[in-house]
C-alpha cells in the first residue's frame, strides 16, 4: 500500500510549518500501514538441501508413499529423519524430493519435535509440509531454537561410541599427528593422572586430545591400494603447557600408554539435521572394506567402512544400497558340472555420515538379509 501527501491536502507555503505534527503522525500511520500489509523477507536459510535427483531435462524420479502412510504426523523427541521418511515414502533417501522448503521459514529443513507434518498432493505429485503455512507466510517469524534440538538424520547413540572406537584415518593424517615424547619422571610407561612430553602439538584452541595407537592397514580389494590405517584409542589427554615439546595430563586411559602413541583431536560431532538422506549424483559402486567392532555378520545401526570417499563423489547424507555377492553353483545339465554365477541379492540400505578423501563410513539403515565385509554398496532404485 502506498499513501501519497499532496501539498493542497495540507495547504502550502508559509502555514506548512504548522502541520509538521500533523504530517509526522500520518507518515507514522502509512509505515505502520505498510509494515502490516508488505512484511520483511524472512532470513535467508543458513545451509541449502541438496538438489532435486533429477537431472535438467529429466522428469523427477517416481516417489511412492508408503503403504500405511499418515496424511499428518507430529514429531516426538527420539524421532529421526529417517524414521520419519519411511513414515511417508517407500523410498526414504527420496526425501528431498517431497519435503517442502518454506522461504518464510528461518532454517527450512530443520525439524524439531512437535512439528506438525502434513502429506499432500500437488500436481499430482506427494509433497510434505509443515502445518501452519498460510500463517507463516503472513508473519515470518524466526524459531528461536537452538540448531542441535532439530531432530537429526539417524541415531546419535548408533554412533557415539563409534567416535571413541577404532577407526580408520588416512595414513598421512596419523604419520604427521602429535605423539608421545616421554613421560614427566621418566617412567616406561603412561597411565590415568601421569604427565607427558608431546612433540608437534601445535599451538591452538584444541586442549583434548584422544591418544592412538596404530592398528592394522586397510586396502581396497579392487587395486590393493593403500585406503588407510586403523587408529585405536588407548586413552585421553589434556595440554597444560604448549611447547616444542608440549606437556599435557593423562585423563583417562583403557590401557598403558607407550612412547610413540599418537594423539589426535577428541571428535565432538554432532550429526543432527544437517544433511538429508539423498542418493549420490554421479554412478557410485564399492564395497563393504570393513565393520566396527569386528562382527561377523552386519545387521541393521551396524558402522561399516567403504572403500569409496570424496574423491568418488560420496558426501554425508548418501544413501547406497548393499548387494550381497551371488554364489557360484554347479550346472548339472553343463558338462563338468560348469560354474553359474548367480545375481547379486538386494541386502540392505546404508547412509554415509562420514568422509575421507578415498574411503567412507555408512550406517546400515535396512538389513533385508546378512550383510558381509566385501559386498557390494551402489546407487540405491527406487521401489527396490
Amino acid at each position: 500500500m502506498s499513501l501519497v501527501l499532496s501539498a493542497a491536502m495540507l495547504g502550502v507555503g508559509t502555514r506548512m510549518t504548522k502541520y509538521k505534527p500533523l504530517l509526522s503522525s500520518i507518515a507514522g500511520a502509512c509505515l505502520l500501514m505498510a509494515c502490516a500489509s508488505d512484511p520483511a523477507p524472512a532470513p535467508s536459510p543458513s545451509f541449502e538441501p541438496p538438489p532435486p535427483r533429477a537431472e535438467p531435462g529429466l522428469p523427477p524420479p517416481v516417489v511412492e508413499v508408503a503403504d500405511n502412510a499418515p496424511l499428518k504426523y507430529v514429531v516426538k523427541k527420539g524421532d529421526t529423519l529417517w524414521d520419519i521418511a519411511s513414515y511417508f515414502l517407500r523410498d526414504p533417501w527420496l526425501w528431498p524430493e517431497v519435503w517442502y522448503v518454506n522461504p518464510q521459514v528461518n532454517n527450512p529443513h530443520l525439524i524439531f519435535p512437535g512439528d506438525e507434518l502434513l502429506l499432500v498432493w500437488v500436481d499430482g505429485r506427494p509433497q510434505i509440509r509443515r502445518s501452519g503455512l498460510g500463517v507463516e507466510r503472513l508473519s515470518p517469524r524466526v524459531r528461536n531454537l537452538p540448531l542441535d534440538a532439530a531432530i537429526p538424520t539417524i541415531p546419535i547413540d548408533a554412533i557415539r561410541n563409534f567416535l571413541r572406537g577404532p577407526r580408520l584415518i588416512e595414513t598421512d593424517t596419523l604419520d604427521d599427528a602429535p605423539y608421545v615424547l616421554e613421560f614427566v619422571g621418566e617412567h616406561l610407561i603412561g597411565a590415568e593422572g601421569m604427565s607427558v612430553y608431546v612433540m608437534r602439538l601445535p599451538e591452538n584452541d584444541v586442549t583434548a586430545y584422544q591418544i592412538v595407537r596404530r592398528g592394522e592397514t586397510y586396502r581396497d580389494p579392487d587395486n590393493n591400494k593403500i585406503l588407510g590405517v586403523e587408529a585405536i584409542p588407548i586413552g585421553e589427554i589434556e595440554v597444560l603447557d604448549y611447547g616444542s615439546p608440549a606437556v599435557a595430563r593423562v585423563l583417562d586411559s583403557q590401557r598403558e600408554i607407550l612412547i610413540g602413541d599418537h594423539m589426535l583431536p577428541s571428535e565432538e560431532e554432532i550429526f543432527s539435521a544437517n544433511f538429508f538422506p539423498h542418493s549420490p549424483a554421479n554412478d557410485v559402486e564399492g564395497r563393504i572394506v570393513s565393520v566396527y567392532e569386528g562382527v561377523s555378520q552386519i545387521g541393521q545401526y551396524a558402522i561399516v567402512a567403504l572403500n569409496r570417499g570424496q574423491t568418488h563423489g560420496l558426501a554425508p547424507g548418501h544413501v547406497l544400497s548393499v548387494y550381497q555377492a551371488g554364489r557360484k553353483v554347479s550346472d548339472p545339465y553343463k558338462s563338468g558340472y560348469g560354474k553359474v554365477q548367480l545375481p547379486d541379492q538386494l541386502a540392505g540400505t546404508l547412509l554415509v555420515f562420514k568422509t575421507y578423501e578415498r574411503f567412507s563410513y555408512g550406517l546400515v539403515m535396512e538389513a533385508f538379509r546378512p550383510v558381509h565385509v566385501l559386498d557390494k554398496v551402489k546407487n540405491p532404485q527406487p521401489g527396490r
